[in-house]
């Protein structure tokens, strides 16, 4: 595919998601319906896609077209080579196509929803705008090293061997960040032979965080694909479980966990009470998702007030059932790659006021920054 070509068929995904079809679902439908194009080009295409999402507000907030053609003069792209109307370019703009928009003010320069941008601020304060702007950019990529297979440094040469070159997260020692070649992974030796995983660095950070020096038993009670109860068996002898709500999601997980080298048992819902209780159980609840927005940027703009409050319900409801299966003495663990505080210090907050016999023992947060997506993560003690 030409330059152009790539730019006409991110216009018509921009459309049809514009009409309601999820991003992921209008790539994977373009890319099914385009047999000729290469692995390149269906890259290139979801770059382009995926950099009008993260900024579509401050973009002007219109049809594919428009879309397209406000982020080329945005990144000083060559418009006259891109919308050429030759081949499959699309038809040279109009001359009151080309304009610059007047610049953005307040959520519309943060690419933030009018009506999340007063909880925006109250949850971030001073850094409201500094987070809005690192969502509006890529999202960096990072692995998790399987410690009980092979050095942080091993791996980073393997990697290299294949072209694709790491560097070492600063503060968290399974990590290396991606710094070129990042499409390469999955069909490196080391992904395939389990020596490395994609995992982002918050989510790594949170395992870390984990009490797991005494713990026997672990459960990840909302595990999706089990990429934290994969980290969590590479990082101590408990046995590990895994549980979803969707066990779909789970049917990859034994062979990931044969491939690192570790085990970890997934449970269905009406096994969960003969395995416990448990010495740890962590919730990686369903949340909006805010702080990992570079990755889904369409997700920010599918948030509605009233999804929002569909979440904060269900991670009440999976506080509640989790709980049951955590141990007297016990750890329960909540975790979202959220910002909002609603979702977050609000919510455990909330939860133990309602719950009896339990404290909170420690809370953390990061912020998204160069270093990792944003995550929200927090340790409750059962005392009875």
């Amino acid at each position: 595919m030409t330059p152009g070509a790539r730019v006409a068929a991110a216009i018509d995904i921009l459309d049809k998601i514009r009409a309601g079809t999820p991003a992921e679902q209008a790539l994977t439908g373009w890319a099914r319906a385009s047999r000729f194009a290469g692995s390149g080009d269906r890259a290139a295409v979801r770059d382009h896609v995926f950099d009008v999402l993260r900024m579509r507000r401050s973009l002007g907030d219109g049809d594919g077209r428009a879309l397209m053609l406000q982020l080329a003069q945005h990144k000083e792209w060559d418009i006259p080579a891109l919308f050429s109307g030759q081949g499959h370019a699309p038809r040279p703009p109009e001359p009151p196509e080309i304009v610059l928009l007047d610049l953005p003010l307040g959520a519309a320069a943060c690419d933030i929803p009018d009506w999340l941008w007063p909880h925006w601020q109250e949850s971030l304060g001073a850094d409201a705008v500094m987070v809005a702007h690192v969502l509006q950019t890529r999202a960096p990529v990072f692995l998790r090293v399987n410690l009980r297979r092979i050095t942080r440094g091993q791996a980073a040469e393997a990697l290299a061997e294949e072209g694709i070159e790491t560097k070492p997260h600063p503060q968290i020692a399974t990590c290396l960040e991606v710094t070129a070649n990042p499409r390469r992974i999955k069909t490196a030796k080391a992904y395939a032979e389990g020596l490395v995983e994609l995992q982002d660095a918050a989510s790594q950070w949170a395992v870390g965080k984990l009490p797991l020096q005494d713990a026997g038993t672990v459960l990840d009670y909302c595990a999706g694909g089990g990429g934290k109860a994969l980290a969590i068996a590479d990082a101590c002898d408990a046995a590990v479980f895994a549980h979803d709500i969707a066990p779909a999601r789970m049917r990859d997980l034994p062979a990931r966990a044969g491939r690192a080298g570790v085990a970890v048992t997934p449970l269905a819902a009406e096994a969960l009470e003969d395995h416990g209780p448990f010495d740890l159980v962590l919730c990686d609840a369903p949340c909006s998702g805010s702080g990992t927005w570079r990755r889904t940027p369409d997700a920010k703009w599918r948030l509605t007030p009233a999804r929002l409050d569909a979440f904060l319900q269900s991670q009440r409801e999976v506080l509640e059932q989790a709980s049951r299966y955590v141990r007297p003495g016990g750890i329960l663990a909540y975790a979202t790659c959220s910002v909002l505080e609603c979702e977050n210090s609000k919510q455990v907050q909330s939860f133990v006021e309602r719950q009896s016999g339990w404290t909170i023992a420690a809370d953390a947060s990061r912020l998204p920054d160069s270093s990792g997506d944003g995550f929200f993560f927090a340790v409750m003690k059962y005392n009875q």
